[in-house]
């Protein structure tokens, strides 16, 4: 949720550092003295490598690979506490230059601080105009006191002995392998090396679920549905919800006095990015999910814990960054369900108004209202086959890959289909499980680029059922 700083890349336009924004021509001693300082400052900042703001050039890198990997392994070692799912690493291309971006969350275990230096005053920062400023005692006795106690990091699990099949198979399709270490590399571990309660979430059997309810009318009076996606990988639980809420935002029928248009209750993007908000930034030291609510005028997402400390409204609004569970950050983002740091937010606004977020001293609450023009009398229905035939819709999957790769959009754009249904989605896992189809980029299956093409198994299947149908073709 960290504001863009996309202006910056406006080559001509001045290279001007801020209380959120610094330059460095190269990589050089005083990184993480510039990181402790946005992870000790509200809303966190930015930070270009290969920019000189004082000659006002575009430097460039000469080997940007290795400086990547060198500025995270530095982050990650030389900062306490753990920066981990606090900042992402960026490649950019500025007048043909390639450049690096940091992006740096305030973090929520203040004061952060150099770790050979300690908890002291040359070891703690924070951003002050457009400096790192060193930090008084007071300052860092004050911010220590106020650090919240309640992390996930520092919760025993309620379950000693846990397991993780389903993490470490999501791990491997988005093309990693867990070590037998990912306890420690993941921060599974409270300081005394117990299971803590972000590994809890994530382990295979655990006590939470997330309800998505759906009620008749307007008001909570009449329950007609109410599902329970849980007890599992919160992974799996989220990957759940969205599937679910995929097939109710139903796609209908628009007529104007122009043309017929086809419209989602609720834009796709922006309800993607509020569900897996929710569930990211959910406080489960209340041991309270986020829930979802479907009435017949609108979606309602409500997540357990306010604004997280030292952020407004304001800060939230504009698109400052404090994650409040920073180990299922980072482990969202490792399988791209999280594009990337402070991406949420602002997306959903680029589609709805800040009238959507209404927030209180424990919760937090998004309400879509659906499209104007919706009513449950005007939903679409498939053009061709009906989707109740998961035999028939199938073969028909499997007709379309015969003509070459395709990516889910343009598989259901071929069956007929305006949008990617949930069911074709279910399909989809349920052929890849067959191995009757893979993927074109097997090491990154949750790629944006991702295509589907037909195995040897999906090509026998799809040829037999073809011979068949011209053999009774000829009997006929």
């Amino acid at each position: 949720m960290m504001k863009s700083s996309g202006s910056d890349k406006k080559v001509g336009q001045r290279f001007i550092e801020s209380s959120h924004v610094e330059y460095k021509r190269q990589l050089s001693d005083s990184l993480e003295k510039a990181v402790v300082a946005f992870l000790n400052s509200p809303e966190g900042g930015i930070i270009h490598i290969g920019i000189d703001a004082k000659t006002q050039t575009i430097a460039g890198l000469k080997d940007v690979d290795a400086t990547q990997l060198q500025v995270k392994d530095r982050i990650k070692n030389n900062i306490s506490p753990s920066a981990l799912g606090l900042f992402d690493v960026l490649l950019e291309q500025i007048d043909d230059k390639p450049v690096i971006k940091i992006t740096v969350a305030g973090g929520y275990e203040k004061p952060y601080h150099l770790k050979k230096y300690g908890m002291s005053e040359k070891g703690c920062f924070i951003r002050i105009g457009s400096a790192a400023e060193p930090m008084n005692s007071k300052m860092i006795e004050d911010l220590f006191f106020k650090r919240a106690r309640n992390t996930l990091g520092l919760i025993r699990s309620p379950k000693k002995e846990l397991t993780f099949e389903q993490l470490k198979i999501f791990y491997q399709e988005a093309g990693f392998k867990l070590t037998d270490n990912f306890a420690v590399s993941l921060e599974f571990l409270t300081p005394d090396s117990s299971f803590n309660y972000a590994a809890y979430l994530l382990s295979d059997k655990n006590g939470t679920s997330i309800k998505v309810a759906k009620y008749k009318g307007s008001s909570r009076v009449h329950l007609i549905e109410n599902n329970e996606y849980g007890y599992c990988s919160l992974i799996k639980a989220a990957k759940q919800v969205l599937d679910k809420l995929e097939v109710e935002n139903s796609t209908f029928t628009k007529i104007t006095s122009k043309k017929r248009l086809q419209k989602r209750m609720i834009d796709e993007t922006a309800l993607r990015e509020a569900v897996i908000n929710a569930i990211v930034h959910n406080d489960y030291s209340y041991e309270a999910p986020p829930k979802f609510e479907l009435f017949s005028d609108r979606l309602e997402i409500t997540s357990t814990g306010g604004l997280p400390f030292g952020l407004s409204r304001e800060d939230f609004l504009t698109g400052v960054s404090v994650p409040r569970n920073k180990e299922l950050m980072r482990v969202f983002k490792d399988l791209e369900l999280v594009e990337y740091l402070g991406s949420g937010i602002p997306r959903i606004l680029e589609k709805y108004d800040t009238s959507v977020f209404q927030f209180t001293d424990n919760f937090m609450r998004i309400v879509f209202p659906y499209e104007e023009g919706f009513d449950q009398g005007n939903v679409s229905q498939p053009e061709s086959q009906p989707e109740s035939q998961p035999e028939s819709l199938e073969l028909r999957v499997l007709a379309v890959l015969e003509a070459g790769e395709f990516s889910k959009n343009d598989i259901s754009l071929r069956l007929g289909q305006k949008e990617i249904s949930g069911r074709l989605n279910q399909l989809v896992r349920e052929l890849l499980d067959k191995k009757m189809i893979g993927y074109t980029i097997p090491d990154k299956p949750n790629s944006r680029l991702q295509k589907y093409r037909l195995t040897e198994l999906g090509k026998k299947v799809s040829s037999g059922v073809a011979k068949n149908l011209v053999k009774k073709a000829k009997k006929k």
